[in-house]
């Protein structure tokens, strides 16, 4: 399991049960929640978003160049629910029906950007076109057909970052981009990508291979970067400003390469329930 972050001076305070200010109309599911998980959650995010400026301006970058997606994969609707309470809205999901029944269950939380960034099946295309602000994981033809057609009936353009494989494990998805000397075979069907006129094409995704060293996740993000400036190149007319990449385990390096999206989880959220 990859380390969970934490932040210095993110105690848990004594646990309070109260609307917090603002609540106003909004169903006050917050009168039930414990306040310490709402405090410790957004004491570690503002420890977390220091960090990413700490890289971003190290690095000759603007901080603001980067947004932080907090996964919120397996977590139970009540930390989802501290993280809304926390001031965060960019959620992360990984599998689309756990996702929608999370939408749903927080519907009147009309703020909250949901994005995709899973494996998605095919099958299950209707719900991503359906319930989603963003997808940071097409990886194939086939789910590209289908998302466009959902989307046309629902009368809306999905952003959508294409995912590449830049590790060679056989448990990752997306398109292989480990071989360098093999990027020109992936045009012809990256040229399709661009044509679907309900999906909106920002840039790329990947998921590296896991180390217990973060630096050693470096390479990967510069291949993920090198491979944006190559298909720049070759479809100048697209948009290929985002770079999603970077984990709990890794950001900061990610953020160094040029991440324009970092997926944190339990360095917020602390662990998954088992």
């Amino acid at each position: 399991m990859p380390p969970v972050f934490a932040c210095p001076g993110g105690q848990a305070r004594a646990a309070r049960k109260a609307c917090p200010p603002g609540a106003g109309t909004k169903p006050c599911y917050y009168k039930n929640m414990n306040e310490s998980l709402v405090s410790s959650i957004r004491e570690r995010r503002q420890c977390v978003l220091g960090q990413i400026a700490a890289a971003a301006a190290g690095s000759g970058r603007d901080p603001q160049a980067v947004r932080l997606v907090v996964v919120t994969k397996a977590q139970p609707l009540v930390v989802v629910q501290a993280a809304i309470a926390a001031g965060i809205f960019v959620l992360g999901e990984n599998y689309a029906e756990e996702a929608v029944a999370k939408i749903s269950a927080l519907k009147s939380e009309t703020e909250v950007e949901w994005h995709m960034i899973g494996h998605v099946q095919s099958r299950k295309a209707d719900l991503v076109a359906g319930h989603f602000t963003m997808l940071h994981s097409l990886d194939n033809l086939k789910l590209a057909e289908r998302l466009d057609r959902f989307c046309e009936a629902d009368g809306k353009t999905l952003p959508a970052l294409l995912e590449f494989n830049v590790g060679g494990e056989e448990s990752k998805y997306g398109w292989p981009a480990w071989d360098e000397t093999r990027w020109p075979d992936l045009l012809p069907e990256i040229g399709q990508m661009l044509q679907f006129p309900h999906l909106s094409v920002h840039g790329l995704m990947t998921m590296p291979p896991y180390f217990e060293q973060a630096e050693l996740s470096r390479p990967y993000f510069q291949r993920l970067r090198r491979l944006r400036d190559y298909l720049a190149k070759q479809f100048s007319e697209a948009d290929w400003l985002e770079l999603s990449m970077g984990t709990s385990a890794d950001f900061e390096a990610a953020v160094q390469e040029g991440a324009t999206y970092v997926r944190i989880g339990q360095a917020i959220l602390g662990s998954r329930p088992t």
